[in-house]
């Protein structure tokens, strides 16, 4: 039954459960704990990974490559599985095992485990870009077209809730070690890299008890469409050919995420590395962005009702393009942090937003919203492997990683070209039926 709330908030609490992961792991004290222990006086920010010599946040960014490009390839596999056998939740628990116990994994993370650091790294993304996929393909299921905006809104307002209590809780271990008789620094920010892969195991279950078991439209599988799910992507895809409107929102979200996804995984590496802002710092910023990115998702969905979803997006879009300039200039602390709420008050929504707007673009009575948004979410992850490895490569081969961050504003103005004409091509169609 769609719009129950006892389902919703179940499956709002899988953003609070996740999301832990999204802020401590790729926001705040991984980056920082990471930089900070491969950055040494004898070889500087050079880093060995199993004989290779890569810049220390151009692999990372490597690594996150790797993950979201496998994650692309074995997606459309998975959601078919899923749809046809109508067991999304196997695959929604299988991730969330996978990310947490990576989390867990990085507790044995330094200097001299680099390599295992690396791997349990991509792995916990992998754990997170599966579980997200699965979790937003419940989306259609659970609530009405006209309530969609509200419920994508409300999860991700449990994630940035969520994200922040644990936050706060490995802020007190890192800031004040010695309430604790903490005499190893680099222990606070491992036993925090723990407490997120148990926190994200943990609430998992309240989601996992409450949401159905997968897709009414589940038949026996067929061996064939398992082994070649790029069928149902390419079925997909075919549909999305006379679905003029979601084919541009698509290609526009395909830009404009290159940019969002790379600028809020990079954000406290910049930081760290261009103004040395340290972990304390960069845990209080990024508290400061997903307190106001709460406000953020909020405004917004009201927003999208007001003046449409699109006018919307294409608003945030010239704000993170400003946000591209303005990091490449930025000179002190005081800037970031300027920056940063600025930041915040436009991620949450423009997710938020992005989302529900793919779901109500959807034809009407799709079954296999699995494969749909797995088609979303494939589109979403290549995007990112492109973001990601042009910043790191452009970087490495600049040698300043300020040139990175305003490359990112090419992304934006495309995506923001094909918003306008879809925006277009809706009044066009608006005034042909008058």
């Amino acid at each position: 039954m769609k719009n129950d709330k006892t389902t919703i908030r179940a499956w709002a609490m899988f953003d609070w459960a996740n999301s832990a992961y999204n802020l401590v792991i790729t926001s705040t004290i991984f980056p920082a704990y990471y930089t900070i222990i491969t950055t040494t006086a004898e070889r500087g920010d050079q880093v060995s990974f199993f004989g290779w010599t890569f810049t220390n946040t151009a692999l990372s960014n490597y690594a996150l490559c790797a993950a979201y490009l496998i994650m692309a390839l074995m997606l459309p596999v998975l959601s078919s599985s899923a749809d046809f056998r109508g067991n999304k939740k196997v695959f929604l628990k299988f991730f969330t095992y996978l990310g947490g116990i990576a989390c867990a994994g990085l507790f044995f993370f330094k200097l001299e485990t680099l390599e295992l650091g690396i791997i349990c790294f991509a792995l916990a993304a992998m754990g997170y870009i599966g579980g997200v996929m699965f979790n937003n393909s419940y989306l259609p299921e659970i609530a009405s077209e006209d309530q969609q905006d509200r419920v994508s809104a409300k999860g991700f307002a449990y994630g940035y809730v969520g994200s922040v209590l644990l936050q706060i809780v490995c802020f007190v271990f890192v800031l004040k070690p010695e309430l604790f008789g903490i005499t190893d620094g680099s222990f606070p920010a491992r036993l925090s890299f723990l407490l997120v892969g148990i926190w994200w195991i943990v609430f998992a279950q309240i989601p996992f008890r409450k949401l159905p078991r997968g897709s009414a439209n589940h038949a026996r599988i067929e061996k064939s469409k398992v082994n070649n799910g790029f069928e149902e992507l390419l079925k997909v895809w075919r549909q999305l050919k006379s679905i003029t409107r979601l084919k541009r929102f698509l290609f526009a979200f395909f830009f404009y995420s290159m940019g969002v996804q790379t600028i809020m995984l990079v954000a406290a590496g910049f930081g760290e590395k261009i103004l040395r802002l340290g972990t304390s710092k960069l845990i209080a910023i990024i508290l400061v962005i997903q307190i106001v990115a709460i406000l953020g998702a909020l405004v917004m969905s009201y927003f999208a009702k007001k003046i449409g979803n699109i006018k919307v997006i294409m608003f945030v879009l010239s704000i993170w393009i400003g946000v591209c300039v303005a990091a490449y200039f930025v000179q002190n602390e005081f800037q970031f942090y300027i920056i940063a709420a600025v930041v915040g008050l436009v991620m949450g929504g423009i997710q938020s937003i992005s989302r529900s707007t793919y779901s109500k673009f959807l034809p009407a009575n799709t079954p296999d919203t699995a494969s749909f948004f797995s088609f979303y979410d494939v589109t979403e992850k290549i995007a990112i492997v492109i973001g990601l490895f042009s910043f790191a490569y452009i970087e490495e081969f600049t040698g300043n990683m300020r040139n990175s961050a305003i490359s990112l504003a090419g992304f934006f103005i495309v995506g923001l070209l094909v918003l306008l004409s879809l925006l277009l091509l809706k009044e066009e169609k608006s005034v042909s039926h008058n």
